[in-house]
């Protein structure tokens, strides 16, 4: 008998916020999630280096899952010399919870964008996709996604309980348009960030002096090919 599902969030979390957590919750809710797992990676590749730390970072992941309830944080790729691939975690975390489905939350644009990722057709070998949509909204699939949606969507969340990978489930969200970018340049500017992320990281962001155009932050280390 196979255990309830995890969720897995991958992400530079610079900083975490809403627009990473609220459709998490979502997910978790709507699939019964045992729980979900926040996994800071490193780089990813076509980004810019992370403005803070990979301590930075972890402490604000770390703070953000203390607030929800069945969140917790998984720090194997920040530890890796390696890089941050998210076929390698997806084929670790199977060998650990072999029971276990796995469900990977995404956006649609990483939807859109999987053609390419590193080693991509293997992904729902060990893990289901969850993919957040903006309701009505009507995205142009190219034509590897087309076909891959046509073998592995399903409507039916209990079946992502039933097998341990295979699966994409396409999930209608509240639509919130917040950008980790966009929040940087909020808090650059001096302004309050409140109801945009959790209180703590905030409060920890305000009491470091993150992302304040006048501090002076350690910025990661140079990029590695990254998440994809």
């Amino acid at each position: 008998m196979l255990s309830k599902p995890i969720g897995l969030l991958g992400g530079t979390f610079d900083p975490i916020h809403i627009g990473h957590l609220r459709p998490a919750i979502e997910a978790q809710q709507a699939l019964s999630l045992a729980e979900i797992r926040l996994i800071p990676n490193h780089i990813p590749p076509h980004r810019a280096n992370p403005r803070c730390s990979s301590e930075q970072r972890l402490a604000m992941v770390r703070l953000a899952a203390t607030e929800n309830p069945g969140f917790v944080v998984d720090e194997r790729e920040l530890a890796r010399n390696s890089p941050s691939y998210t076929i390698e975690t997806l084929m670790a975390l199977r060998e650990e919870l072999p029971d276990t489905p796995l469900c990977f939350l995404m956006g649609m644009d990483s939807l859109l964008g999987l053609p390419g990722w590193h080693r991509w057709q293997e992904l729902l070998d060990y893990a289901h996709l969850v993919v957040s949509c903006r309701p009505g909204w009507q995205p142009d699939y190219p034509t590897p996604v087309t076909e891959l949606l046509a073998r592995h969507q399903t409507r039916d969340a209990e079946a992502l309980h039933l097998r341990l990978a295979g699966h994409i489930w396409l999930a209608d969200n509240l639509p919130i348009d917040l950008s980790a970018t966009a929040l940087r340049n909020l808090l650059a500017k001096g302004q309050d960030p409140r109801y945009l992320l959790p209180a703590s990281v905030a409060h920890y962001i305000d009491q470091q002096g993150l992302y304040r155009t006048d501090a002076k932050i350690p910025l990661a280390s140079p990029a590695q090919p990254g998440r994809k």
